[in-house]
């Protein structure tokens, strides 16, 4: 019975690797942007690197843990605490397919959903309200986005030069891209694709524009 004890409360793959999702989360990063804030390789937090070729688990070293704890200001005990809450908190938001999101009467005139279509997604930890999440169909936003990576879209976030946003048009146009300015009269926008040029959109055309909090990839 000791060692069943003992068994029980015994680290997993699962739960180190879910916590540093939240913890990615709570700073309002994706998992490969908070590695590389942490000065590391941007995929080394990635879900692809986390079962090696041959099926078998690869954990992450402490020094890694410890910088992703510094680049996102906590503490090994919100770590700790993060490892136990495995289900999220039961946090859940709105989630809708990418290729959906542009269809009229999916969100109201301050980017919130609205109507049919939407299902549920399970939160890794986020502390904000009224956020939803897209899911990629495709690769037209590679390298970026890739098909089924998820999005957390955040309406009422601050937002600020340099953060990827959802750019809502009054034509019905859903556009993914980096901010690059914005001032009372136009949004200058970077597209993904850094080899494709600047767009620069009048504010009269634009609904609503949200922040990209979080991205599962």
């Amino acid at each position: 019975m000791v060692r069943q004890a003992k068994a029980q409360r015994m680290l997993t793959h699962d739960q180190i690797w879910g916590a540093l999702d939240r913890l990615a989360a709570r700073a309002g990063l994706s998992p490969s942007g908070l590695a590389k804030r942490a000065g590391l390789d941007p995929t080394t937090f990635n879900k692809s690197k986390r079962v090696t070729s041959d099926g078998r688990e690869r954990w992450p070293s402490t020094e890694s843990i410890a910088k992703a704890l510094a680049a996102a200001d906590s503490s090994i005990d919100i770590f700790a605490r993060l490892v136990g809450d495995e289900a999220g908190g039961g946090r859940s938001v709105p989630l809708l397919g990418f290729a959906l999101a542009g269809a009229s009467g999916a969100f109201d005139e301050s980017g919130f959903p609205v109507g049919k279509g939407w299902t549920e997604f399970a939160l890794p930890a986020f502390e904000g309200n009224h956020s939803f999440a897209l899911q990629m169909s495709g690769e037209a936003l590679a390298p970026a986005y890739r098909d089924g990576d998820i999005i957390l879209v955040a309406p009422g976030a601050p937002i600020h030069k340099g953060d990827r946003v959802v750019v809502k048009t009054n034509a019905g146009e859903l556009t993914v891209a980096t901010l690059k300015r914005r001032t009372a009269k136009a949004l200058d926008l970077q597209p993904l694709d850094a080899t494709q040029a600047e767009r620069r959109m009048a504010a009269s055309e634009v609904v609503w524009i949200a922040r990209i909090v979080w991205a599962s990839q």
